[in-house]
């Protein structure tokens, strides 16, 4: 019995805390293994004294033989039980084994769910994306749809004052030669007004309202593939025929010498534009009255034309009237008046006035969030009150770290504003940033982004007239026109 105890191996003490495992495993295969041929040993020997006690006669060799086989019982026992808790080990093996699977697979799926999950996420921000841009393009068409119907009603009247109005077959001829030019389809745009000018000439003689109009149509779309000459040329042709037949304060006289001006605008000839210009906003300040919105325009191209040959009163003047007549006829919070405080902050900004337009700037942002919200409060702040704030926390070291995420949802709300939003939010950000409040400039200039709306640059610029000809800059609505 000991020399078969003798040959089990067991690990030393000091390793056991080393070993993995599966080295566990192995080392409690072994000691099982070797526990059971000690246990069918022991059993042997035994079986062999209990044979001898049967043919012993003395009673203490009995008594002897009887005490040994005692011990061997005992010791079976022990290795019962070390085989016993070996077999144990080995199922929580197993246990710990399937446990360990369960969780890989667990791992796996939580692995799955987190990429579907911001596959998830990816596409809600595209579709919320696409959502805002639908929502600003709606927004948009609405107020083209408002401002074409306005003025269409605007051009019918002023032409029934002065005696002509433009044939429902002209207006129809205008909208479908626009798409043409909008589809850059100028091969066949331009040959259907030669045409229709061709046929106009035949039956009515050349010295008629409705050549004029046909040439106005055809200079326009001179004008959009940049042929100036040509379009000039029309324009003054144009312009004659309606001086002779109309009378030289005829709203389409005006609508003329506004095209014309615009055009002249832009080929840079601002001094040759000017005195178009304010003829034009004589004869509609005679007609419509001085406080009529068509009248408003005329003044915002005059002012434009005004700053770009730096003559500031002058374009201060302008637009603060065009400011007042929007406001009193229209109310402040229609995108015009909006619109033209840029023009006016930009003028301010040309002369160094950065208070004023800084001034401007932060109306035009209060009233956009207003119109949304209703109120400006602790919870409700305009953003350039945020920026501002930011601000004042970078400069004591406690820098605010919040996203702007809170303000996307603002930009989608301002809907039709939003182009006049993104660029106020870039002028007044570039103002801050001339001031040195970087990061209320670039808490501005984020959220611009963040707006995702591609606009039209931060200064004004002249654009052709709609159904009057009445030319103004806008920073998203770029409407024509050529009665």
């Amino acid at each position: 019995m000991s020399r078969t105890m003798s040959t089990m191996v067991y690990p030393r003490e000091e390793k056991l805390d080393k070993l993995s495992q599966e080295e566990i495993i192995s080392n409690t295969k072994l000691v099982m293994q070797g526990l059971e041929a000690l246990k069918n040993e022991h059993n042997s020997i035994l079986h062999s004294l209990l044979e001898t006690i049967k043919c012993l006669k003395k009673d203490e060799e009995a008594n002897l033989v009887h005490e040994k086989s005692n011990l061997l019982r005992k010791s079976v026992e022990m290795i019962e039980l070390g085989l016993g808790e070996a077999q144990v080990m080995m199922a929580l093996s197993n246990h710990l084994n399937a446990v360990e699977s369960e969780k890989q697979k667990l791992r796996a799926q939580v692995r799955r769910l987190c990429q579907e999950n911001q596959w998830l996420r990816d596409e809600l921000a595209n579709t919320q994306q696409k959502l805002q841009r639908s929502e600003q393009t709606v927004a948009q068409l609405e107020e083209e749809k408002k401002h074409l119907e306005f003025m269409n009603h605007s051009a019918v009247a002023a032409a029934q004052q002065g005696g002509y109005e433009i044939p429902a077959r002209l207006r129809t001829l205008h909208n479908l030669v626009i798409q043409y030019a909008s589809q850059g389809r100028y091969e066949v745009a331009v040959p259907l007004c030669k045409q229709a000018l061709e046929d106009l000439e035949k039956t009515s003689g050349h010295d008629h309202p409705d050549v004029a109009t046909m040439l106005n149509i055809l200079a326009l779309v001179y004008r959009d593939q940049n042929k100036y000459k040509e379009a000039a040329h029309l324009l003054n042709d144009a312009l004659s025929i309606r001086e002779k037949t109309l009378g030289k304060d005829h709203p389409a006289v005006a609508a003329t010498l506004n095209n014309l001006a615009v055009l002249y605008g832009k080929r840079g000839k601002y001094k040759e534009a000017e005195p178009l210009c304010k003829r034009a906003l004589e004869i509609r300040e005679k007609v419509l009255g001085k406080d009529h919105p068509d009248v408003a325009k005329q003044l915002n191209n005059l002012a434009l034309l005004c700053q770009n040959q730096g003559k500031y009163d002058e374009v201060e003047y302008y637009y603060c009237r065009a400011l007042e007549i929007y406001e009193s006829c229209l109310g402040p919070d229609d995108p015009n008046v909006a619109k033209t405080k840029n023009n006016l902050a930009s003028c301010y900004l040309k002369q160094g006035k950065y208070k004023d337009a800084e001034v401007l700037y932060k109306d035009i942002l209060t009233r956009a969030h207003v119109k949304e919200f209703g109120s400006v409060d602790d919870e409700h702040k305009p953003i350039w009150m945020h920026a501002e704030e930011r601000e004042e926390m970078s400069k004591s070291k406690h820098r605010d770290s919040t996203p702007y995420a809170e303000y996307g949802g603002w930009y989608k709300a301002c809907k039709v504003s939003s182009p006049t939003v993104n660029t106020t939010l870039r002028n007044l950000g570039a103002l801050y940033r001339r001031q040195g409040k970087l990061e209320a400039a670039e808490t501005l200039e984020e959220c611009a982004v963040r707006s995702r709306r591609q606009v039209t640059p931060e200064g004004p610029s002249l654009v052709w007239g709609a159904l009057q000809g009445l030319g103004w800059w806008v920073m998203a609505l770029p409407l024509v026109g050529v009665w």
